[in-house]
């Protein structure tokens, strides 16, 4: 659903102003290339909390709680 409605703007964008809908459509792979590493950091941040997370509440699972 998220393709089609991405897809629907861009057309309207074409309808409306052709020059600038095409420059969207080179410019969407070099953005994607560029936003991949802060992507990678995102999930290396989020293992990272995860395992922090995990080592705070191992006393209160060791004593048996299942919250």
């Amino acid at each position: 659903m998220n393709a089609l409605i991405l897809f629907v703007g861009w057309c309207i964008l074409f309808v409306l102003a052709w020059p600038l809908a095409l420059l969207a459509l080179l410019l969407f792979p070099l953005v994607w290339l560029i936003s991949l590493p802060f992507r990678l950091l995102g999930i290396a941040l989020e293992g990272v909390f995860a395992l922090i997370r995990a080592l705070i509440f191992l006393p209160a699972r060791v004593l048996g709680y299942r919250g």
